[in-house]
């Protein structure tokens, strides 16, 4: 009885903390929107990036040492990329933080097109290069039909 008290109450602390999207439906957005190749970054590169980001958490937001702020899915920093009124922000994606969050992950995705132009492409998320760049990723897609 505990443990399926536990586990409820886990589930539904998971549900407040969050908005998790599956792998596959992120890769179906991902395909349609264009992404695939995007700047030369395959489906499987953005899978990575989103999970070692957010573990496709379209919701999370974190804040860091700076003062600044992480917004979505792909974590875009608010000093840089988007305005959330809290502190300084360049806001080169020229959007509120907040829009970031939005279950459609349009705006999500139009500043991360955004960020992977520039000259350092993805190796702007430290992740990214800790747990994606040169390694195999082909098993990101496995059983995902995005077509």
């Amino acid at each position: 009885m505990k443990t399926a008290l536990l586990i409820s109450l886990a589930s539904c602390l998971l549900v407040l903390n969050g908005q998790v999207i599956g792998r596959c439906e992120l890769a179906k957005i991902l395909h349609k929107e264009h992404l695939d190749g995007f700047e030369g970054y395959t489906l499987n590169e953005w899978l990575c990036l989103a999970f070692v980001e957010s573990n496709f958490n379209i919701s999370k937001v974190q804040e860091n040492a700076d003062g600044s702020y992480d917004y979505g899915i792909f974590q875009i920093n608010s000093h840089y990329w988007c305005n959330d009124y809290k502190s300084h922000s360049e806001n080169f994606c020229h959007m509120d933080c907040k829009d970031i969050l939005e279950p459609n992950l349009i705006s999500a995705m139009q500043c991360a097109k955004k960020i992977v132009s520039g000259s350092s492409g993805m190796k702007n998320w430290v992740q990214w290069i800790l747990h994606c760049s040169g390694r195999p990723l082909s098993h990101w897609m496995t059983g995902c039909k995005v077509q």
